[in-house]
């Protein structure tokens, strides 16, 4: 329980919107989560190999970092929730299970999501549901989040517990899973998480664990899915990606901040990751 309300989550947009055949976007990777309520029409979320069907009556949440493309061909009338997420050790509630998650809608999720647009109004996208356009005001609406009142903070973070709950009890999160995480591996993640400015290398790592470095990065591999120093990369990038959206540090900061010794290597590992530059990754979320 303490690990789970270690988590704090900061509220980006809120809406309800009517999508049509214009809501087609491809290659859609964002620092922050997703929930969406459908009450009528259908579209596709494409994530990887999968397919979901967005249709009346069922809630969905889009975790953070993951790659995803969204279609509408007919009509959708969509509820939709941003936000981030931080956490004191940096693990992400869904840190093994970044996939489109789908759960039925009940009444109560309902009347969170109108609550939620009644006690923070003027928090929609407006102009434009393209990602890459509406992602630009991401640090203007980061602001709004300092000048609300503490109750409006307050419970807009209870509401966002509540609809994530939703997901926590689905298959993915089940307690009875066959093959659990070892814990010298989740030691390995949260000090990866916490140090992401420091050194990390795989032997420093398999000697915190006191395991031989190669049976430690095949572990890692196993439970992961990354190799060790992988995983270090997407993590250094994934906080870049949060920095260059919500502060305004020059890119030899951000890069400082996340453990690369140099601006180059910065952008190289970037562009790998996210198949952008860090220029063209601002560009896309710099405010207008």
């Amino acid at each position: 329980m303490q690990r789970l309300l270690g988590h704090t989550f900061s509220l980006l947009h809120v809406d309800k919107v009517r999508l049509n055949e214009k809501w087609n976007y491809a290659h859609v990777v964002s620092p922050y989560f997703r929930i969406y309520y459908i009450d009528d029409g259908e579209g596709f979320i494409f994530s990887g190999k999968e397919k979901c069907k967005l249709e009346k009556g069922y809630l969905y949440i889009i975790p953070s970092f993951t790659l995803c493309h969204l279609r509408c061909d007919h009509h959708l009338s969509q509820h939709f929730l941003h936000f981030f997420e931080e956490s004191p050790q940096g693990i992400s509630l869904f840190e093994r299970d970044r996939k489109v998650m789908k759960v039925p809608a009940r009444d109560m999720d309902i009347a969170n999501f109108k609550r939620l647009l009644e006690i923070n109004p003027g928090r929609g996208i407006n102009r434009s549901d393209n990602p890459k356009v509406y992602e630009k005001n991401v640090y203007y609406m980061q602001e709004l989040n300092r000048r609300v009142s503490d109750a409006t903070l307050l419970e807009t973070q209870g509401i966002i517990y509540q609809l994530i709950s939703r997901f926590i009890g689905s298959q993915q999160f089940s307690s009875g899973d066959p093959d659990p995480m070892p814990s010298k591996i989740l030691e390995a993640i949260n000090h990866i998480q916490l140090n992401l400015k420091d050194e990390l290398t795989v032997s420093t790592l398999a000697g915190r664990a006191n395991l031989h470095q190669d049976y430690f990065s095949r572990l890692f591999l196993r439970y992961t899915g990354e190799r060790p120093l992988a995983y270090i990369h997407v993590k250094r990038i994934q906080r870049a990606q949060y920095l260059i959206a919500t502060t305004r540090l020059s890119y030899t900061q951000i890069a400082e901040a996340t453990g690369f010794e140099t601006l180059p290597y910065f952008s190289k590992i970037f562009k790998k990751v996210t198949s952008l530059t860090p220029g063209e990754y601002r560009k896309r979320n710099e405010m207008v």
